[in-house]
């Protein structure tokens, strides 16, 4: 009896450590348990740690609660502008309610990747290129927005999205790096003419100070002289005042005194400028005259030559007429003999036509009388 009872307790020790080994899960701390009991949800989700399910009734669902990166493949679309443009972009969720998770869509995670690429087409058609470039932050929001509205009902939650890169056609590289380059130069040029102009307000201030000192300008002559020479240059170009060149004008004009002799001012003025004229015209006569002189001896052989060609042309036209007049002549005297034979012939065919012309008497003129 007691032997028996000693069986029948093992057997039920086995049979208990059998059913316990089979009811027996394990959740982990970043799990939730979903338990569907004859298909059914059962109760809320098991929280982490040990639990026990009914082996072949119950079956548990375990959900990962933890923040998903999930790539999204790259897109290829046409902006707003009519640029072709390929995005990809990367996608931050996780899974907040385990029970819609598992019950009201049948992969999360797919689902999540096919909203992804579709949001993402419909943020490259709807945006320009340099929002694409520039503006990210604003087409990350709009592009989690339009994630995260059908993924709320599956319990999931969108934590960020971010477009990663953006890649254009090499044409286009190239015209935004002439854009960028020209713009570039437009405020190189700006800044450079921004400096002249400062440079310009300085020195006429720096003129209108020299002006009021004349020996500023003389110092500031030895200086720059002196700047040149510091570099070892074997020429030395040594500016010459203009200020001298106008005291020497000044100084080599008649002080004539006007209207002394009762002229007025105006006279002695118009003597002067008579004078000044008469002297250039005597220097413009000397001057052309050499010119003068070495053009004729330079345009005799020229005259000779044409003299030449003149003569050959007549020449060539007399003969011209000499032998035209010699082929006139051959030709009339050839017409001249071809009638004498034709005559000849017409008497030798009709030799009694001249007897009977020269037999018949001539009538005498309508005025003359017979009577002696």
């Amino acid at each position: 009896m007691l032997q028996e009872l000693l069986v029948a307790a093992a057997t039920a020790g086995s049979v208990g450590v059998v059913y316990l080994a089979a009811a027996a899960r394990i959740v982990k701390q970043y799990e939730r348990g979903v338990v569907l009991r004859l298909g059914r949800l059962l109760g809320s989700p098991r929280p982490p740690g040990f639990t026990l399910v009914i082996p072949a009734i119950d079956r548990l669902h375990k959900v990962n609660m933890q923040i998903v990166t999930m790539p999204v493949p790259a897109q290829e679309g046409i902006t707003r502008d009519n640029v072709t443009v390929r995005v990809d972009a990367v996608v931050y969720f996780k899974v907040v309610d385990a029970a819609n998770a598992i019950i009201r869509v049948e992969d999360y995670r797919f689902a999540v990747s096919q909203m992804a690429q579709t949001s993402l087409r419909s943020i490259i058609g709807k945006s320009d290129l340099d929002d694409l470039l520039s503006n990210r932050e604003k087409l990350n929001q709009g592009l989690e927005l339009m994630i995260d509205s059908p993924a709320v009902d599956w319990g999931v939650s969108i934590d960020r999205v971010e477009i990663k890169d953006v890649s254009l056609p090499d044409a286009m590289k190239r015209s935004m790096a002439r854009q960028a380059e020209a713009d570039r130069e437009r405020r190189a040029r700006i800044i450079n003419a921004d400096a002249e102009l400062q440079a310009s307000k300085k020195l006429a201030e720096a003129a209108g100070v020299m002006s009021q000192q004349p020996a500023a300008l003389q110092l500031r002559l030895l200086q720059t002289v002196v700047a040149v020479a510091a570099e070892k240059n074997s020429t030395l170009v040594l500016p010459f005042p203009v200020e001298l060149l106008r005291f020497l004008e000044r100084a080599q004009q008649p002080n004539e005194p006007h209207g002394t002799d009762g002229r007025p001012a105006n006279d002695a003025r118009g003597t002067e400028l008579q004078r000044t004229n008469e002297a250039h015209g005597t220097d413009t006569q000397v001057l052309n005259e050499p010119y003068g002189t070495d053009t004729q001896p330079l345009n005799e052989p020229y005259g000779t030559d044409t003299q030449q060609l003149n003569e050959a042309d007549r020449t060539g036209s007399r003969q011209l007429d000499e032998a035209d007049a010699a082929d006139n002549r051959q030709l009339n005297e050839a017409d001249g003999t071809d009638e004498r034979q034709l005559d000849e012939a017409d008497r030798t065919d009709n030799p009694q036509a001249p007897e009977t012309a020269a037999t018949t008497p001539t009538p005498p003129p309508s005025g003359s009388s017979d009577t002696p």
